[in-house]
């Protein structure tokens, strides 16, 4: 159990840090965008720098539609996966595993991987072509959430058993 423990702190620690990078280049360049900040423009392409500096962070295509559907949208629901992600893996190291917290981590991160990818991709093929890779990643979020519901599913019976048996101690 202690090399479980260490190995799913240690991976906390790294999805919570990639949620975090993940998000925090969403907002940054949301920002830039908005205020036109950081933000060149060369031969149809945005080009945000990092801050203070000319040198390039993010090369992005001059077009608001790409700007929202392309980099945005799929950013900040990576930086959501992560996060969720490092909550499952947090779960994992709690001296108690059947807890009413640990099963709404495992919902949370199963219900936004079945179906958030299929919903963001229908919206954003409104706006722009959608390519056919796409579709393994749809999958691949969605074996992963069946994956979850299963786990959640075993931590939502251990909880019920646990809780029985607390009832007769």
């Amino acid at each position: 159990m202690q090399k479980t423990i260490i190995i799913s702190k240690v991976l906390y620690y790294i999805s919570r840090v990639l949620g975090g990078l993940y998000l925090i280049t969403g907002f940054y360049g949301l920002f830039s965008w908005v205020t036109n900040t950081h933000l060149l423009l060369k031969n149809q392409r945005t080009i945000i720098t990092y801050p203070f500096t000319e040198k390039s962070f993010l090369i992005l295509d001059s077009n608001t539609t790409y700007l929202i559907f392309a980099f945005l949208i799929p950013v900040f629901a990576y930086g959501l996966f992560f996060w969720l992600l490092s909550n499952v893996f947090k779960v994992f190291y709690q001296n108690k595993l059947f807890t009413a917290e640990n099963v709404i981590h495992l919902r949370r991160f199963y219900l936004v991987n079945i179906f958030l990818p299929s919903i963001l991709t229908i919206f954003t093929s409104f706006f722009m072509p959608i390519d056919g890779e796409l579709s393994i990643i749809i999958i691949l979020h969605f074996v992963l959430g069946i994956f979850v519901f299963f786990m959640s599913e075993i931590f939502n019976q251990g909880l019920n058993l646990q809780n029985e048996q607390d009832l007769y101690i």
